[in-house]
């Protein structure tokens, strides 16, 4: 039953876009968020109820349905006075598929703790090449809500654990589960907890469903069996591995790109995209081959799709070759595994920029994969000196403070043939209101080189 009467926890982007399609569908709206100082004009105007601050008692009479924004941890206090008092907890995923237009085409989900961006948006790329229009969103800028409006052949949904928590009857033709690693323990409190939220992605599988899993993650190919038992088709991709038996398809790297094996036939593909420049990238290509190639996109398309892929801002992006030094940024980079996979994937000399406010973890594991590679790192914001307290001895450190001093500090260090990377293996929120505006800032001072 849909609700006539829904209260939203949350007004972030997706709790906003939840809020409009509800009033645009005559739902009466409450709506909660802890910001004293948001900006609510329009929501009000659309006729919803906004509450600035803690849920009040009685705020919630009548509603049928919570619809939970993902920063908004189903353990707080708004969420359980919800829950006490009956409601369902939707997540905006939830909402989106219950108001989908009739004949619009399949979902292909996306999870994974790390690469699911690119992958989303690489998978939507090559959907495009063989259909239209493609909708590409979730967890990736576009909430799911806005694919409400029009039909689409098919959509790219990119899914955090946060938004599978609250799914109830979405469903996904495609599941693709990329990787797991420590994150978010502080909501989870165990790495148990945290994969049995990604698993929800799996749930509930349509006629005709599919899994991708990669197999170099003995946690995640250890549920193999168990998704083919509950009606999957069976597709992993492996850096290493051959293909083993009983799987519908199979992508494995190969000398320059990658190799796609299907009932079809066998296809090499190759990878000389310098936005999927990396091994963590060809695996992340490799998930997108067998997501889109299992939906029915053929291999020319895929080919077509590869080579012309343009990646996402921030994630290892190519900014400008200046008198032989390549500048690349990767502002997302907000931990030190997202820099270590950085690292990894340049393979020429390089001048690292890093730091900003740092989680807590160690930075030895830089230490390591820096030796013979990084030439001098060149730290900002607050974690500078624990960087070059870590890196004394190894590496030389210059303490830039600003992204602007280090940008030209670098200008003068580089040569030829070397690189510069902005990997900054922190948070931004010291210096910056985001990683957007850290990697924007970034272009800029690089283009005004």
């Amino acid at each position: 039953m849909f609700p006539s009467k829904a209260l939203i926890l949350g007004l972030g982007k997706s709790g906003r876009c939840a809020a409009q399609l509800l009033c645009s569908k005559g739902v009466e709206v409450l709506a909660v968020d802890e910001n004293p100082r948001l900006e609510v004009g329009g929501l009000l105007a659309q006729g919803a109820k906004i509450c600035l601050g803690p849920l009040p008692d009685g705020f919630w009479e009548g509603a049928q349905v919570a619809i939970l924004s993902p920063g908004w941890p189903p353990h707080s206090p708004s969420c359980q006075q919800a829950t006490q008092h009956g409601l369902p907890l939707w997540g905006e995923i939830e909402l989106a598929f219950r108001c989908l237009p009739k004949g619009t085409g399949p979902l292909l989900g996306i999870t994974g703790t790390n690469g699911k961006s690119t992958t989303t948006a690489l998978l939507g790329h090559l959907l495009s090449q063989a259909r239209s229009p493609v909708f590409v969103g979730g967890n990736l800028g576009r909430p799911l809500t806005e694919a409400c409006a029009q039909v689409f052949a098919a959509h790219a949904v990119e899914l955090s654990s946060y938004q599978l928590e609250t799914l109830h009857e979405a469903a996904f033709l495609g599941a693709c589960w990329l990787n797991l690693t420590e994150d978010h323990l502080a909501r989870y409190g165990t790495m148990e907890a945290y994969e049995k939220a990604k698993l929800h992605i799996f749930e509930r599988p349509p006629p005709g469903a599919y899994a991708v899993l990669n197999a170099d993650e003995p946690r995640l190919w250890g549920h193999a069996a168990a998704l083919k038992e509950k009606g999957r088709a069976l597709w992993g991709f492996s850096l290493e591995k051959e293909k083993p038996e009983g799987v519908e398809g199979w992508a494995r790297r190969a000398e320059g790109g990658a190799e796609l094996y299907t009932p079809q036939g066998k296809w090499f593909f190759p990878l000389n995209n310098r936005s999927l420049r990396g091994r963590h990238n060809t695996a992340n290509a490799m998930a997108a081959l067998c997501m889109a190639h299992a939906y029915g996109i053929p291999p020319p398309a895929l080919a077509q799709g590869l080579s012309t892929f343009e990646g996402l801002p921030h994630r290892l992006e190519w900014i400008r070759t200046l008198d032989g030094v390549e500048w690349i940024n990767d502002s997302k980079a907000t931990n030190v595994d997202s820099t270590l996979v950085a690292l990894q994937a340049v393979d020429a000399p390089l001048w690292l920029i890093a730091g900003g406010r740092g989680k807590g973890a160690s930075y030895q594991p830089l230490i390591n994969a820096s030796r013979k590679k990084v030439l001098g790192v060149l730290t900002v914001g607050e974690d500078a000196p624990l960087l070059a307290e870590a890196f004394a001895g190894e590496v030389d450190t210059l303490d830039c403070g600003t992204l602007r001093e280090a940008v030209l500090r670098a200008r003068h260090l580089a040569t030829p043939g070397q690189v510069v990377l902005l990997s900054p293996a922190c948070a931004s929120q010291d210096q910056f209101e985001n990683f957007e505006e850290r990697g924007n800032l970034f272009r800029q001072y690089v283009e005004a080189l």
